[in-house]
Formats: structure tokens, C-alpha cells, sequence
């Protein structure tokens, strides 16, 4: 059950701009057409939207009227022949969207969360396999000089013990995140549970997570949630969070502070991050090259998947590596649920499972070949 990273690349001329449809229209939806408008590598080519008159409201607030528009991609990826996707539609319409999309051999930059579900994330998984067309989820917090740096510096510390991540906020965002079930771990954790797999370069095996709502919380879902991640090696990864925390709140990105063997690696979310080695400590060598710092936000989630499309190389955000920052925020839910610590295994199994059961083709023949459902790393 291994999954598998999709290799499919443009065909033709790829030094010219390739070509992008993108499929919603709303509030994100506004700032990735933005977004790619300002990027010289694409051209904007269609506008999905099963609202037709705010799609060419859009279009029109961001000087690009002339844009084709449609309900749906089968109304228009004929017509406007298209390189790739971007998926920036409500959660529930994730599967549908991007499976029609692969299933057309377009490659999808997705917005987070990968699916509704975890079943339907790994099926998207094995569908990107299946069509071999490279689907990857925006993951746009990773994309932060700044926490590129904290990594840096954490690899510097030698052995791990803990890495916390405190994330206080007061957002008054109205509608459906205010009726959610799970708002604050469902829609804003993964963020720090996706940054807390990109600094330890490892995945968790079992977390304990307690969610609950302050009696002055303007959600009728749990806002608040502290989570133990349980890692190899007896290193624990801590987040405790709040979306009704006024006053003294946090960066978007939280605060973080790792433990080391050689010493502390502080980051308030914003700034740089601090390093501190215990006099009598060896700094550790970093052991690789640094990385190029990032281009921030969506720009870079654009940005390296457009350059994988042209080289073929595999960029952090594949749906194969995503699936296990998802898995993370399905067990932590379980958890909670239940009052017991949860095996991400056993959650990624019975995902599995239903995933299989709801499969068909070429997609279930992947599905069934995957040998293994550790995490994907």
C-alpha cells in the first residue's frame, strides 16, 4: 500500500507561460487570481465557478475580464486547453473537482484541506499515481524564509526531546467555521501540525488530544485543543491552541520552542528565530546544504509547483507527502472523541479501507497494490 508520487509533466514548450484554469471563485479563490495574474510563468486562461456571475466579478475587480468562465471543468478545459488546475473550491468539493481533473491527465495544485476526508485524500492520492499527473496541496505556511531557518537551527540542536507550538487567536470569521464540529483542529491545526513535520523531518506514530470550548466562545464547535504528538525516539511534539484567546494573541504561524540535547531553538511565527547552545555543547553540523528560501505564501506553493511541472522534480506539497499532515488532525480528533491515545496508523487503516471501498478503476487497482500505509514521508 505504498503511495506512490506522481511524475507527469507538461508536454511542449515549456519555456512558455503555462496555461492554468482555475476552479472557484470566493474569497481565496479572488487572492489566487491575484496571485497567478502577477506571475509571469502561467497565463490565466478560465475561471470555473458554479457561480458564473461571481466568477466574472472577479475576473473583473482583478482587471482580467476578458478570462473565459464556466460552471465546471468539463464545461471548459475543451476550450481552453489548460496545463494544469488550481483547486481553490469549498472541502467537499475537493474530490470531485481534482479527480475530474486527473482524470482528464491535468496536473492540480489543490488548496488545503486535501479532501473532505481522509478516505477521499488517499484515493486522491492513488488517482494522481493512477493517471500519473502530480497533484499537490498548498501548504502555504511552509513557504516562510523564517521557518526554513528555525529548521536549520533545529538541526543544530542534536537530539530532540519536545517541540511546542502555542497558537492564540481571537478571529470573528462568521459562517461555516463558526457551526463547525472541530473548528480550530480541523480547519487552522493542520497548519502547525504540517510545519511540525517539516521541522522534524519525521512523522508521529500515536497521539493524546483533548479539545474544548471556553464558556465565553463565540463557536458552537470545540475552539480550543492541546495535542501530545508522540514521535520516534521519545521526542513529543506539543500544540495548544485557541480561536477565542483575545488579547497578547500569538503569530498566525504560533510560537515555537524546541528542546535539545546542545540547547533551545526559539521562533515567535514572525521574526527570525533564535538559537541558543549550552556553553560546553557542540553545535552540530547541519549536514546538508541550507535550502533556497522560499517565496512566500500561495506565490510559493505556485511557484514550486509550476517548477516541478517543468523539471519533473518532486515539490514538498505532493498529495502523497499531505496525506500524513491530514492523518495527524484525523487522529488528534479521535482522540479527542474517545479520551484515549490513537495509533496514526490505525486511523490511516480504517481510512484505507474505506477509501478501497469507495474506489473504482485504475484508481482501486493503485489503492489495492499499496503495500504499506506508514505515513508517508
Amino acid at each position: 500500500m505504498t503511495p506512490g508520487t506522481a511524475s507527469g509533466t507538461v508536454s511542449g514548450d515549456v519555456n512558455r507561460p503555462l496555461r492554468v484554469l482555475q476552479v472557484g471563485a470566493g474569497g481565496m479563490g479572488r487572492g489566487w487570481l491575484r496571485t497567478l495574474l502577477a506571475y509571469d510563468q502561467v497565463e490565466l486562461v478560465g475561471v470555473a465557478d458554479l457561480d458564473v456571475a461571481r466568477a466574472k466579478e472577479a475576473l473583473e475587480q482583478a482587471g482580467a475580464g476578458d478570462v473565459a468562465t464556466g460552471p465546471t471543468i468539463e464545461a471548459l478545459a475543451d476550450q481552453v486547453q489548460p496545463d494544469f488546475v488550481v483547486d481553490v473550491t469549498i472541502p467537499e468539493a475537493h474530490h470531485p473537482v481534482t479527480m475530474e481533473a486527473l482524470r482528464r491527465g491535468l496536473p492540480v495544485l489543490g488548496e488545503k484541506p486535501l479532501a473532505a476526508n481522509l478516505a477521499e485524500s488517499l484515493e486522491l492520492t492513488a488517482a494522481a499515481q493512477a493517471y500519473d499527473r502530480l497533484f499537490m496541496v498548498s501548504q502555504s505556511r511552509r513557504y516562510d524564509a523564517n521557518l526554513f531557518a528555525y529548521r536549520r537551527q533545529l538541526r543544530q540542536l542534536g537530539r530532540l526531546g519536545i517541540l511546542t507550538a502555542e497558537f492564540f487567536k481571537a478571529p470573528h470569521f462568521g459562517g461555516f467555521r463558526d457551526a463547525m464540529d472541530h473548528p480550530l483542529v480541523l480547519d487552522m491545526a493542520i497548519h502547525a501540525f504540517d510545519s511540525a513535520r517539516f521541522l522534524l523531518e519525521a512523522d508521529p506514530v500515536a497521539v493524546y488530544c483533548e479539545e474544548y470550548n471556553p464558556g465565553w466562545s463565540w463557536y458552537a464547535g470545540d475552539a480550543a485543543a492541546t495535542a501530545i504528538f508522540e514521535f520516534g525516539g521519545g521526542l513529543r511534539y506539543v500544540y495548544t491552541g485557541s480561536w477565542c484567546s483575545p488579547g497578547q494573541e500569538t503569530s498566525w504561524n504560533a510560537a515555537w520552542r524546541a528542546s535539545g540535547e546542545h540547547g533551545t531553538a526559539l521562533w515567535d511565527g514572525d521574526g527570525p528565530p533564535t538559537l541558543e547552545i549550552v556553553e560546553g555543547g557542540e553545535t552540530a553540523p547541519e549536514g546538508d546544504t541550507p535550502e533556497a528560501d522560499p517565496h512566500p505564501g500561495i506565490a510559493g506553493s505556485l511557484r514550486e509547483f509550476v517548477a516541478a511541472l517543468r523539471t519533473g522534480t518532486t515539490p514538498m506539497g505532493t498529495a502523497r507527502d499531505n496525506v500524513a499532515s491530514l492523518a495527524m488532525v484525523y487522529a488528534a480528533i479521535e482522540s479527542a472523541r474517545d479520551g484515549r491515545r490513537v495509533l496514526v496508523a490505525d486511523v490511516l487503516e480504517e481510512a484505507y479501507a474505506q477509501a478501497k471501498a469507495r474506489a473504482q478503476g485504475p484508481v482501486l487497482d493503485v489503492l489495492t497494490g499499496w503495500t504499506s500505509l506508514t505515513p508517508p514521508g
